[in-house]
């Protein structure tokens, strides 16, 4: 009988050891940063803009880096509330009850899923990563599965589920595609006297990202030697005017704004300081006063051209801080900065030739630029806003003497903050409402007047209001 020789046998290979700490991610410092930001906004309502470039210079992100992250912070906070529509359409769990660290990582996974070419694997893998590291593998696992629920649908089948009819009501349904809470949708279409396709034109421009504008310092630099030291374009309407590409960077940081011959102001501020110095005065033309000064873009604006004339300005910022960035801005200029509240001032009535009334409002017209502010601010802002807006303009009324005129320029188009507040004042104070447009030269679409509102779809400039109001 053969015995055939036995095998030897094969030890087990020994289990892994399953490890309790989270597997840490691969370095992912584009991700890193844009989570960091957002976690900011929320917990501290820190500003995007304001965060973000610090993290980078801190970090030292550059280069694509530092231009992905930007990508997906600015666009995670503006489209915050259809991103929040989506993950609840995909959670098994109101998202009240989501961890909040989570939910900030939920959209940012959503947002780039929805609104990049990043491939999908690619999104989900990265985003359940940050989730991993930061929550721990529990809820990486809960992330993945509303992530890969997300990435099901483009973001134009998304907004065909969720969004109301487009016929029954076109507001809500635009509301929703273009990712702005209804009431400012609404507020947009009241301006525009439009809820079609001019109503999704400037909605559609609000939740783009901005190009850079800079300002030449009049008596300083002309736009078009600034536009040829910076590579942008000169501005097609202010005369200093110059804008730059999205993306190219900190425009604080270019050697023109460093050297304090240029500044980073909306070529619409711009236009709306300017119109101010146009009207033609009888009489003296020497002391001009702007009420709400901080943080100075267009105080320096006025104390340059002032400078050129012979003229002096007072400047009035309540907050001390904001007082010491109009000193910092208008440094070099016939510019007197005075802390107080524009409401009451120590100065005689009828003091000023010119007097711009540059008034705190909802910032509805430079949602842009701040790309969290549409879902930080609420409609009940308003009737606060627009009390304080007419006791600074009647204030402003008192301190202009006979003759000379005020500005009063607001950064947003609701109506109850524009010509609510125009047309309340001019009737108390009996005075005489300027054609705005007269001192707008070259700008079209400026509408039926008397008052000017710029749109950023029509002008390319943040939705400036601008009134002007001689006093008789």
């Amino acid at each position: 009988m053969t015995h055939r020789p036995s095998r030897p046998r094969q030890a087990h290979p020994p289990r892994r050891r399953e490890s309790s700490a989270p597997r840490p991610p691969a370095e992912d410092p584009a991700r890193r940063a844009a989570l960091d930001t957002l976690r900011a906004v929320r917990d501290r309502d820190a500003y995007a803009n304001l965060v973000l470039p610090g993290l980078l210079r801190e970090r030292r992100i550059q280069g694509r880096d530092a231009a992905l992250a930007t990508e997906l912070t600015y666009g995670t906070c503006r489209a915050q509330g259809l991103l929040d529509q989506v993950i609840a359409e995909c959670s098994d769990r109101p998202l009240s009850q989501v961890d909040k660290q989570l939910l900030d990582v939920l959209r940012l996974g959503a947002y780039q899923l929805l609104r990049t070419r990043i491939p999908p694997h690619a999104a989900v893998s990265s985003t359940v990563d940050l989730a991993r590291a930061d929550v721990g593998s529990r809820l990486a696992g809960f992330a993945n599965a509303v992530l890969r629920k997300v990435g099901e649908h483009t973001e134009a089948e998304w907004v065909a589920k969720l969004a109301p009819n487009r016929e029954e009501d076109p507001i809500g349904y635009l509301a929703t595609a273009t990712a702005h809470p209804r009431w400012i949708a609404r507020a947009f279409a009241d301006s525009l006297g439009d809820k079609g396709d001019g109503l999704k034109a400037a909605l559609e421009a609000d939740d783009e990202r901005p190009a850079v504008h800079l300002v030449a310092r009049p008596g300083e630099i002309t736009a078009e030697e600034l536009a040829a030291i910076t590579g942008g374009d000169v501005a097609p309407y202010s005369p200093y005017g110059v804008r730059l590409e999205a993306g190219g960077g900190d425009p604080a940081d270019m050697e023109p704004v460093r050297e304090r011959f240029a500044g980073v102001q909306d070529e619409g501020s711009q236009l709306c300081a300017v119109a101010l110095t146009r009207p033609t005065l009888t009489g003296p033309d020497e002391r001009w006063l702007d009420l709400c000064a901080g943080p100075g873009g267009k105080a320096a604006m006025l104390g340059a051209l002032a400078g050129l004339s012979g003229a002096t300005v007072d400047a009035v910022e309540k907050a001390p801080h904001r007082a010491r960035l109009v000193e910092n801005a208008t440094e070099g200029q016939p510019v007197t900065v005075h802390i107080g509240d524009g409401r009451e001032t120590d100065f005689e009535p009828g003091t000023f030739d010119r007097v711009l009334v540059d008034a705190p409002c909802t910032g509805l017209g430079a949602l842009r630029r701040r790309p969290e502010a549409r879902w930080r601010r609420q409609q009940s802002d308003v009737g606060d806003l627009t009390k304080l807006q007419r006791e600074l303009l009647l204030s402003a009324m008192d301190l202009v003497r006979v003759g000379g005129v005020v500005a009063y320029v607001v950064c947003s188009p609701h109506l109850s903050e524009t010509i609510g507040v125009v047309s309340d004042v001019v009737r108390r104070t009996k005075a005489e409402q300027l054609d705005a447009r007269e001192f707008f030269p070259g700008v079209p679409d400026l509408g039926n007047g008397p008052d000017v509102q710029l749109w950023p779809h029509l002008h390319g400039t943040d939705a400036m209001y601008c009134a002007l109001i001689r006093k008789i």
